[in-house]
């Protein structure tokens, strides 16, 4: 009976004086919503103590006797070891926080672009299969009969499944890129060799469009990089270039360094790109509006392979409008030898 009515006594002094502290902490975590997790934590280890020590404070009388020095001796203690502990914790806690967030955020981004390219994709895909199948009804019904016209349908066969071919290689040579299994051999690679082979691998597709390729440097570096790769992103950037500068337009190649960079350029005269699609030309499967209209263009993923395979050899793609048309230009890495007869 005597310990009921102590704690009947002393119950009202130390709830009376602890709430206010707990609601004031409350209060805190509340205003520190929006600040650091670390904040918050900090906040939510000290409230519990203080209102430790006040409710000690209301049963004690406000008396600064002997019981009251070892409470504040205690709360003083643990404070000091959970304070720093909480702040640790809260930096661990936000630094995880944040990590899943940006993975949240890159895996939205990715199924959404899967669900774009799967989209995008089906339908260049149909389209050519289409083509095709029709074909091949009309020489198997005997619809075709001609000589002529059957070469013909067999030539137009032959460029679809090309076509087709084309895009099966880049949804590979994507996935491979994507999944990170880009196993790159690093050498010395003269960027006017690389040059030099593509120009005429694609010239003939420049000739055929009265598209003029030309080039305007006379010393060429040698970067860091795969010579296979290098002719691959090269060839999409020439390849594009050519297929979206009118008759009678130019393509120029330049080349140079800055400080331990080597820089390629490829000026066309497409007229340029809005600011709207200029930031998403290197996204996989986008297309402007031009693209969409031309039944020759890819799927979208020349671009998107460049900038991956530039980004394997730790250099960087860019584009921007540029006089009557695009620039596109990749930076890369010196080899070691041109870096140093280099200024």
């Amino acid at each position: 009976m005597d310990v009921i009515t102590e704690l009947t006594h002393v119950v009202p002094y130390a709830v009376g004086l602890s709430l206010p502290v707990a609601f004031a902490g409350a209060a805190l975590l509340y205003f520190l919503r929006k600040r650091s997790l670390t904040s918050a934590l900090t906040a939510l280890v000290l409230t519990p103590l203080l209102a430790t020590l006040a409710g000690i404070v209301g049963v004690t009388g406000f008396m600064f006797g002997p019981q009251l020095t070892t409470a504040v001796v205690i709360c003083t203690a643990v404070a000091v070891v959970t304070v720093p502990v909480a702040v640790l914790l809260g930096r661990s806690i936000a630094r995880r926080s944040v990590w899943e967030r940006e993975a949240r955020a890159r895996e939205r981004a990715a199924e959404a672009a899967r669900r774009e390219l799967v989209a995008w994709i089906s339908h260049d895909l149909r389209t050519p299969l289409a083509g095709i199948r029709a074909m091949a009804e009309a020489l198997a019904d005997g619809v075709v009969g001609e000589p002529d016209e059957v070469c013909a349908y067999a030539t137009h066969i032959r460029s679809e499944s090309e076509r087709l071919s084309a895009m099966v290689e880049d949804l590979f040579e994507l996935s491979r890129i994507t999944a990170g299994a880009v196993q790159l051999e690093f050498s010395a690679v003269p960027l006017r060799d690389v040059v030099d082979e593509v120009v005429a691998v694609v010239d003939p597709l420049a000739r055929h469009r009265e598209v003029e390729l030309r080039t305007a440097t006379s010393d060429w570096p040698v970067v860091q990089g795969s010579d296979p790769e290098l002719s691959r992103v090269l060839r999409n950037l020439l390849s594009n270039a050519i297929r979206h500068t009118p008759a009678r337009g130019s393509i120029v190649l330049t080349s140079g360094t800055d400080g331990g960079q080597a820089w390629l350029r490829v000026d066309d005269a497409c007229g340029g790109i809005a600011p709207a699609e200029l930031e998403r030309v290197f996204d996989v499967a986008f297309r402007g509006d031009q693209a969409r209209r031309d039944d020759t263009a890819g799927a979208g993923l020349g671009l998107a392979i460049a900038r991956g395979l530039v980004q394997a050899h730790h250099g960087t793609i860019t584009a921007r409008n540029h006089g009557s048309g695009c620039r596109f230009e990749v930076r890369l890495p010196l080899a070691q030898a041109d870096r140093g007869r280099r200024p």
